[in-house]
Parts: structure tokens; sequence; C-alpha cells
């Protein structure tokens, strides 16, 4: 979806694109949303709100003719084996419930986790005899029961595991020109995340090649995002970016790039590098602050400060009970209903993503 002088249109060409104010990319069923990936030049949340909303009619209609074709096809769904649950053994897990749920309140991350998979430890360790034989079944029922601990302590008491109410962030601090020999750069903390950002300065001559089917283009501003495994408490090998750190590094470059000044004001090409140097939840929005601040710091005249948050989603949908949480930490977004991520100035959006598990 584009918006062009006012106008939200459906699968732009290649001139509107050009033209938009926005560049959002939606994919869902005909009963909601599952994906959304944007990049936008300060949209409000009215303009975003009715672009996704025009997305999704544009869905129904295509789903339509999907459905239509599976019908001509005349070919029938193929039956889903219904899985039973040794009663038995959920029996057993289930008494390890209040000492998981103590442990995964404890704040610290590391702490947290250490915690939670002593108890696991501990509710394999102590399997009856009878039940020797399904260590994997007990894992699997004491990662639902995982899921459920965080879901009913939100739904059900009305507090997220931290203790954080729900449209709490987490304290964040900000160093600048921590780096002496870079143009600019800054430590962005928010909670038990920390991303270090630098921003260099290079002539035209830095730009970087495109090479594409329709001609050759040339790229004057980059941000790249590195999350070595130390970052996370693991020991692995330092390899070159997989498709996650691409991912969040395109998301960042995106948040930004509407910001950066044009050639004729400020002729220099910008590289961006985030190295996470911590992680529990949403690095690739540390990443657009922290971009944001190195850049200020190596005086690129930014037409505004950007920032971004990751929001959540738990929701009970036999109920239709749920919680929006700001800032989500790392559990909130695994056993969580939705991971949105929305980057922006104080006029508007230049960023979205959004990913979500459960229908409309």
């Amino acid at each position: 979806v584009g918006l062009v002088d006012g106008q939200f249109i459906v699968t732009p060409t290649f001139p509107q694109r050009k033209q938009s104010k926005l560049d959002l990319v939606v994919a869902g069923t005909k009963d909601g949303i599952v994906m959304v990936e944007a990049g936008a030049n300060e949209v409000t949340e009215d303009e975003a709100i009715t672009a996704l909303e025009t997305a999704h009619n544009a869905i129904k209609q295509i789903v339509e003719m999907i459905d239509g074709l599976a019908k001509d096809a005349g070919r029938s769904k193929l039956a889903r084996p219904e899985v039973g649950v040794n009663q038995e053994l959920k029996a057993y897990v289930d008494t390890f419930y209040s000492a998981l749920a103590d442990a995964m309140r404890i704040k610290g991350k590391l702490v947290n986790y250490a915690t939670v998979a002593k108890v696991e430890k501990d509710m394999l360790a102590g399997l009856p005899e009878s039940l020797a034989g399904f260590k994997l079944e007990a894992k699997g029922l004491f990662h639902a029961m995982q899921e459920r601990a965080l879901r009913e302590e939100v739904l059900g008491k009305g507090i997220r595991q931290d203790g954080r109410k729900f449209d709490e962030i987490r304290p964040i601090t900000i160093e600048n020109s921590v780096l002496p020999r870079v143009h600019g750069s800054t430590v962005f903390t928010r909670g038990e995340t920390q991303a270090l950002v630098t921003a260099t300065l290079g002539t035209a001559d830095d730009q970087q090649k495109i090479e594409m089917v329709d001609g050759e283009t040339w790229k004057r501003f980059m941000l790249h995002y590195n999350f070595p495994p130390f970052s996370v408490g693991e020991v692995k090998p330092m390899r070159g970016p997989g498709r996650r750190e691409i991912g969040h590094g395109a998301l960042a470059e995106r948040a930004l790039a509407p910001m950066i000044p044009a050639e004729s004001e400020f002729a220099y090409t910008i590289r961006i590098v985030s190295d996470i140097l911590e992680s529990n939840g949403s690095s690739s929005m540390a990443s657009v602050c922290g971009g944001s601040l190195a850049m200020m710091d190596a005086g690129v005249p930014i037409k505004s400060p950007v920032a971004g948050v990751a929001m959540g989603l738990i929701m009970d949908e036999a109920t239709g009970k749920y919680a929006v949480l700001s800032d989500i930490a790392g559990a909130e977004d695994h056993y969580g209903d939705m991971d949105f991520k929305v980057a922006g100035t104080a006029n508007g959006i230049t960023a979205l993503q959004m990913d979500i598990k459960i229908s409309g």
C-alpha cells in the first residue's frame, strides 16, 4: 500500500512508490492481519491505521478468489490427527507450576533463566518410573506451562512478571562520545538491552553501488547490525550476519532514512554500525535510538530525532480479555501474542514491523 497525494493506493507502481509517503507490506487472512512491514516519511497514526484497513480490505478480496479456486479444484483438506496428552504426565508437571511462576518473576534475566532451567531439571529428575520414557513430552508440557504462567500473571493479576505496569518503559541510560576515534558514538541502554552504536562519515567515493535488474543506484546511508552470541550469554562462532540480523538492520535503517539530510545540504556518506552488547527485548529499536543519537554526536544535521519501541499483546481469544504491553522483554515476545515495533519522530511514524500469533 502506498500513500500519494493523500490517496491510499493498493499495489502502487514503481513511479508511484518513489512519490509515496508510505511503503507498506501487509500479509493476512480474511479474519485479520498477521504481518506488517513498513517504511514511511512521518505518517500520522490515523494514516497508518487507514492504510492497514485498506490493505486488509484488499486481502479479503484476494482470499475470496483463492477460496474460489480451491472450491473449483474440489480437493478436500487433509485431516489433522489429534495428539492426545498423557494426563498422568500433565498432572505431574503441573505440580511444578508454583515453583516455575516464582522463578519467572525474578527480575535479572540470567538469574531468571538459570532458576527456570533448575526447576525444569528438578522436574525431569523426579519423573516417576512409570513416566521415565516421556522426557521429551515432559519438556513440551513444561514450556507450555511457562507460557501459561506469563499469561495468567498478566491477564489474571494485571501485572507483568518483572513487576512493571503495562505502559511502563524500563530505565533508559545514554552515554555519548564513548569512542574517541569515530565521528559519533553512543551507548544506548534500556533495561537489559544495550547497543553500542557508531556513526562514520565518508566522501561520495564511499557510497555503496547497488546493481539491480533496472540499473545502478548509489547508496549514501547504510546501517549494519551485529548480534554477537555473548550478548545473550551464548558461546558460538562469530560468523556473518544471518537473516535475523539483516532484517533488524534493515528495519532500523528504514526508520532513520527519511531523516537523513539531502545530499545538496550534507554531502557525506553515512554508515551506522550497531553492536548489541546485551539483549533482553527489542535490540532493533535500541539501534534506532542509538543510531539517531550517534548521528547527532557526529554532527549530522538530521531533520528530527527518531526513537523506537516494541509493543506486545497478551490476549485470551475465548473471553476477549487482553493487555497491551509497552517495551516488551524477551519472554513477553516469546510467549506473548504479538511483537509490534514502531519507530518515528515526534511528528509521525517512519517504520513499522509486526508479527502476530492470533487471528484478528
